[in-house]
């Protein structure tokens, strides 16, 4: 018997079915090249009872969701997903199994990670080559990449709604430089009007509802909120990270006297 769970992702969620006992030892299947986790339902019954074996689909294969249209799947992107549903399975050291490509992302997955992987089983697959004279620059700077993107994902709140004074005060509070009329034709593009009794707010590339400030009557002008940094703004912008959590959005052609306004559309509360 086996089990179908899944593990929510900024993009939708990632798939996964289990085998054996939960308490059992942790072991993560990983397939090849466009296949799924239904690839191992014939080997798992022939191997030891006493593991815990969960297969996931990739992004973009099986069950889980596909990346947004347009989105590469690099190599090091499958080796994120691992990384989420280990955090997910709050997995500190585990087995890895891979087969074909997914054995590729298991031998990179153990380069950047040794000290999560007990055991690297490999089904037609080499593993992962590195030259000698790159290792420690491209150990060093990709496992940097994933632990700053999932500790930004971890971090990341839904954006909160404001009335358009607000948002404008808010704005100039964190722009000195900037006057009244500046910041108000920057918030006719950088902010969303939603209903004030129940605010729409885009987030992670999904829609989430979320209570309004406020929902008293109150006239036309003043009956929406204003969403600063939304997910369409943000898409249209390059982005950065901020220590703090949020994101830094500058606009991607823009006069030198403006680009300080876009930093605290997305800065937390």
């Amino acid at each position: 018997m086996f089990s179908e769970l899944k593990f929510p992702v900024p993009w939708g969620h990632v798939a996964v079915k289990a085998w054996g006992p939960s308490e059992g030892h942790p072991v993560l299947c990983l397939h090849g090249w466009l296949d799924n986790a239904n690839t191992f339902d014939k080997l798992i019954p022939l191997l030891p009872r006493d593991c815990y074996y969960v297969a996931m689909d990739f992004s973009g294969h099986g069950l889980s969701s596909h990346r947004p249209a347009g989105s590469p799947y690099h190599f090091l992107d499958y080796v994120s997903d691992v990384r989420r549903v280990a955090a997910a399975l709050q997995w500190r050291r585990f087995t890895l199994m891979g087969h074909s490509m997914g054995g590729a992302v298991a031998g990179m997955f153990c380069f950047l990670y040794p000290e999560m992987v007990d055991k690297l089983i490999l089904l037609e697959n080499l593993g992962f080559l590195l030259a000698p004279e790159d290792t420690e620059a491209w150990l060093k700077s990709k496992r940097m990449v994933i632990d700053r993107l999932l500790s930004l994902e971890a971090k990341q709140q839904t954006p909160k709604a404001h009335s358009p004074e607000a948002a404008l005060q808010r704005l100039l509070e964190a722009n000195r430089h900037l006057t009244a009329e500046g910041g108000a034709i920057l918030l006719q593009r950088g902010a969303t009007e939603t209903p004030a009794a129940e605010s729409r707010v885009l987030y992670g590339g999904a829609v989430r509802e979320t209570p309004a400030e406020d929902s008293r009557p109150r006239s036309h002008h003043y009956s929406k909120r204003w969403t600063l940094g939304t997910a369409q703004a943000r898409q249209q912008k390059s982005l950065c990270e901020r220590p703090t959590g949020g994101v830094r959005v500058y606009p991607q052609r823009a006069h030198p006297a403006s680009r300080g306004a876009w930093k605290s559309f997305c800065a937390p509360e």
